[in-house]
């Protein structure tokens, strides 16, 4: 693959050697002008070999959705099937190949990466990251662990790393997970105004990385951190009769994407899809199978 050089830096190159000739001899400008294209022809293929950077799409907007409602695919295991009939994709950013998410894109999918923002995993990349302060109880859901919501300062260097992760693999929005530490036993001593404040501030921080934020369940919350929020990511509202809390993202104008793990969606699918919400039946591994809600 063959690169060229900025045509701003072929000109001051030319300038700088045209000023160096005219204050040398003529013998002396030949041996020089030998070397320089000796330079030259040593220089180009480096540039040549380097590979071509694919930079990350603007952040995601989710105003009109094609057909009045969103087709989604949320998939954490196994290799990405890149050909379900999907306008966004919910993955799991470290698992997903660059090769993945550059075929999704040139498809004009919109891709979603799910990070956890109080939780890590001892199988993370970054969990050495965290310090102990900061590691609290075990989260049973996730198999990892509770973070200490309230440490801002220690959380968001590795935050900030994780969202920039998905920005380099080309994704434009980020959900993010385990954002209800307080509604369980997290092993640290905060409540439900320190979740609130820690949740804007990673809304605040994907904002600032170029990513558009989704808040992934959380439901007690919903009310207050629709304005912070572009879209929600729920699990098993009409199961939990918990669906009418998510309203204030559909009054707002913004996607609810819902799954359920149980029912047939010739059932639950009134009760999601008569609200407004993007909804399919998943496996609770998240692999690749999907049964999708009909459209309205």
């Amino acid at each position: 693959m063959r690169i060229r050089l900025p045509a701003s830096a072929v000109r001051a190159a030319a300038t700088l050697l045209a000023a160096a000739l005219r204050r040398i001899t003529p013998a002396a400008a030949h041996r020089r002008l030998a070397v320089g294209a000796v330079v030259l022809a040593l220089l180009t293929p480096l540039y040549g070999c380097r590979a071509e950077l694919v930079p990350p799409g603007a952040p995601t907007p989710w105003s009109s959705p094609p057909g009045g409602v969103w087709r989604w695919q949320w998939q954490l295991r196994g290799p990405v099937d890149t050909s379900v009939d999907a306008d966004v994709f919910l993955l799991d950013p470290v698992r997903v190949t660059s090769t993945e998410t550059a075929a999704l894109r040139r498809q004009g999918r919109r891709l979603v990466c799910q990070v956890p923002v109080g939780s890590y995993a001892g199988s993370d990349p970054d969990a050495t990251r965290f310090p102990a302060a900061v590691r609290g109880a075990p989260a049973r859901r996730t198999g990892g662990h509770w973070l200490d919501v309230r440490r801002w300062d220690l959380l968001r260097p590795v935050l900030a790393d994780r969202f920039r992760l998905c920005r380099g693999k080309g994704f434009g929005a980020v959900a993010l997970a385990d954002a209800d530490g307080y509604a369980h036993r997290p092993g640290f001593p905060f409540g439900f105004d320190d979740q609130l404040v820690f949740n804007r501030r990673a809304a605040e921080l994907a904002r600032s990385l170029g990513l558009s934020p989704g808040l992934v369940d959380d439901v007690a919350q919903v009310a207050a951190l629709a304005p912070d929020f572009d879209f929600a990511v729920n699990q098993e509202c009409v199961r939990l009769r918990q669906c009418a809390k998510l309203l204030p993202f559909v009054d707002a104008g913004k996607p609810v994407f819902h799954v359920e793990y149980t029912g047939a969606t010739g059932i639950f699918c009134v009760t999601s899809v008569g609200y407004g919400f993007s909804s399919i039946r998943k496996n609770r591994t998240l692999d690749a199978w999907r049964r999708p809600c009909p459209p309205p």
